[in-house]
């Protein structure tokens, strides 16, 4: 969707955010890192990725990698490259927002787990689960304006 940035930049965040709004055509308001791991039916494996709430709504945007070692088992074998994958929903078309954070010390303590962000939308009931961390809850924040927050 967006294609590749420009690689002049790459080691300036401001420059990156300032080029993604470009390309997406609205305002990013926050922004984490997470782990796609379930309900979208084109992604049917986990993905780490940004999530991103914006102007617009949220969006989940994995970058592709491959290390030398798969370059060059692609090249000769003549797959294809990894492609970055988008997915977007309107600001319209939220249900919920929800950062669910474990509360028990205990359970903290002896089986450690990261955030879960679960974004609903839809008249569906379509259901998003990512996993993520703390930060997250700006992307809670900025998305609660039209979504109830449970």
């Amino acid at each position: 969707m967006f294609g590749l940035f420009e690689r002049k930049n790459e080691t300036d965040p401001a420059c990156f955010w300032k080029e993604y709004e470009k390309k997406c055509g609205e305002k990013v308001l926050a922004y984490t890192l997470g782990q796609y791991l379930s309900g979208w039916d084109e992604f049917n494996n986990p993905l780490w990725g940004l999530l991103i709430a914006t102007s617009g709504g949220f969006r989940f945007h994995h970058f592709p990698h491959e290390g030398w070692i798969q370059a060059l088992s692609r090249l000769s074998s003549g797959g294809e490259a990894p492609k970055e994958k988008t997915l977007f929903i309107p600001r319209d078309s939220l249900a919920s927002v929800e950062l669910k954070v474990e509360k028990s010390w205990l359970k903290k303590l002896f089986l450690p787990r990261s955030p879960l962000l679960v974004v609903r939308y839809g008249d569906t009931g379509g259901e998003l689960v990512m996993e993520t961390d703390q930060k997250a809850w700006e992307i809670v924040r900025a998305l609660e304006d039209r979504a109830e927050i449970t």
